[in-house]
């Protein structure tokens, strides 16, 4: 039995024609599994989401891990050097007392140049050396000048004084060297 509308007498037509074509019967019917490389892609698909998922999510961990460990090592990163310093306190508070109760001058001089010396020894276990600037060419990238004194032809452009010394940490400059220059 064929379904056929007449408009008129004269012209028919004819509604399942497609389904009288050949090749096109996939279309009406479409099965499951009759397409296991869809299922195989949209499967790849899910397991490449869930990875992309998985990724993120530790990025963000590892963002948040980080932030902390670099507050921590802020607040920390001092420590090492309070710690080795603080002989050096309890020494100058025992010379504090040397100096109120001891009229021996020697003495209470003996007692503050060692704390001067551990002081300086601990400084240099850590890195900290001097920057060594009198007789030497005045260097824009070491020394900063504040002042300018006649000086003898030997000395012109040389580093006549040093106001305040400066300090190289691990070969690096911590502090510039404030220095008076011969003209």
């Amino acid at each position: 039995m064929e379904d056929k509308t007449s408009l008129n007498d004269d012209f028919e037509i004819d509604i399942n024609a497609d389904a009288d074509i050949p090749g096109n019967t996939h279309l009406s019917n479409a099965e499951s599994d009759s397409y296991p490389e869809i299922e195989k892609l949209t499967s790849e698909l899910q397991e490449q989401k869930d990875k992309y998922l998985r990724l993120v999510a530790e990025f963000d961990n590892f963002k948040r891990r980080t932030a902390k460990e670099k507050i921590e090592f802020a607040q920390t990163a001092g420590k090492e050097i309070i710690v080795s310093l603080l002989d050096v306190l309890d020494d100058s508070e025992r010379a504090e007392k040397q100096l109120q109760t001891s009229d021996d001058l020697n003495q209470v001089k003996e007692g503050v140049l060692l704390v001067f010396s551990k002081l300086r020894n601990a400084l240099q276990q850590r890195g900290l050396s001097a920057m060594h600037s009198v007789n030497t060419d005045f260097d824009v990238e070491k020394h900063e000048a504040i002042a300018e004194v006649g000086a003898a032809e030997n000395m012109k452009g040389k580093v006549a004084d040093e106001v305040q010394k400066g300090y190289y940490l691990n070969d690096k400059i911590l502090r510039f060297a404030k220095v008076v220059v011969g003209k």
